[in-house]
């Protein structure tokens, strides 16, 4: 599995990075994960379609209040921390003396979402324009053009510590916040559950938190493992059953189309699905343009989209007429588009286990299962 950063940093993805940068926008303008009223009972409390592959029509993805539980109100924490940052030109060593105002930014808002696991929210003093749960909606947007890092923003906030990937930049920018005082520290951000529970001890290790960061590693890991294993009891037991899935990445007014393939995160997701990633079994990597060819090629039962990307082109109905190769699949025909919220269905992190839950169930039991 590769870098997060590193995959938008791949030959041949520096134009989709580009895109991704310009063209994602937060769930809701006020900056919270609105999300439509959906069935947001346990996984162990619902009945499964018979036939998943049969049922007809789209479904959205909601998390039971979309919060952010603290792993702990309020943890201890012990600075200076001297810590490995990930900086794009090679590891470096930087100390953290002081993280009383922090601004944790990325591509998805898991750097956020982690430091408010963490229990360290009240830390924060800016966000990304991805950050958008519960708690984070009075917080000054720091990044402008989509995901591009706004230094004015940064620098008005006088953070004392920064903390990002390296995916959204201009990266030399980031640095440069070094220059007039402020400590930077790049984390390594892998698209995966494990990479969640991994992203948990970094962030904490650079707040000077790590106590609180085993535990939430913890905890991660132990709620997406029981989730795999209710999704497994809702899955189609015979393998040549399961859905074939695959994940688009939709920006009508950019005529963006891309699809997600291996180590984009999307893979993880479909896996943990109890689905079979077709990008994968046709061994496309990370995110390649949407092609006819590579549509039918796929021909999957269902496709998973943000929110926001399916709104952009007209829903299912516009997605369907401006792609005909889309309609053309299994899952065209039967309107079997998942979406959820764009600060959620990608956010590898604290709500991990919620994420795949309300995917589950949207899958799994659309109409609610009794």
């Amino acid at each position: 599995m590769i870098r997060f950063a590193a995959a938008l940093r791949g030959v041949g993805l520096v134009i989709v990075a580009a895109l991704l940068l310009s063209a994602c926008a937060p769930s809701a303008p006020d900056g919270s994960d609105a999300a439509p009223a959906g069935d947001t009972r346990p996984l162990s409390q619902i009945t499964p379609l018979a036939d998943p592959a049969s049922f007809e029509g789209p479904s959205t993805a909601v998390i039971d209040g979309a919060r952010i539980e603290p792993v702990v109100e309020e943890p201890d924490q012990h600075l200076p921390a001297t810590v490995l940052s990930r900086d794009l030109d090679g590891d470096r060593e930087v100390t953290v003396d002081d993280a009383s105002r922090v601004i944790a930014m990325d591509l998805s808002g898991s750097l956020a979402a982690t430091v408010w696991g963490l229990g360290l929210g009240d830390s924060l003093v800016g966000r990304d324009i991805s950050t958008t749960f519960p708690g984070t909606e009075e917080l000054p947007v720091v990044t402008s053009s989509g995901h591009t890092v706004n230094a004015e923003a940064i620098i008005a906030e006088a953070p004392t510590l920064v903390l990002t990937d390296g995916s959204i930049g201009p990266t030399d920018v980031v640095a440069q916040l070094r220059d007039v005082g402020i400590t930077v520290v790049f984390v390594e951000q892998v698209a995966s559950f494990d990479g969640a529970a991994d992203l948990a001890r970094q962030v904490a290790e650079a707040l000077g938190a790590g106590e609180a960061g085993r535990m939430l590693a913890e905890r991660i890991a132990s709620d997406v493992d029981e989730t795999l294993a209710q999704i497994e009891a809702l899955a189609p037991a015979d393998p040549a059953e399961r859905l074939r899935m695959v994940f688009l990445y939709l920006r009508g007014t950019a005529g963006v189309y891309y699809l997600f393939g291996e180590e984009s995160g999307a893979d993880e997701l479909i896996e943990g699905l109890g689905g079979v990633d077709v990008a994968g079994e046709l061994g496309w990597d990370g995110m390649q343009p949407l092609t006819d060819e590579a549509m039918v090629a796929a021909d999957p039962d269902l496709i998973l989209v943000m929110t926001d990307g399916l709104a952009s082109v007209g829903g299912v109905d516009g997605l369907l007429a401006d792609k005909p190769a889309i309609a053309l699949t299994t899952a065209g025909r039967h309107h079997r588009i998942v979406d959820m919220a764009d600060g959620q269905i990608l956010s590898f992190g604290p709500r991990s286990a919620e994420v795949l839950t309300a995917l589950a169930r949207a899958v799994y039991a659309p109409e609610g299962g009794a």
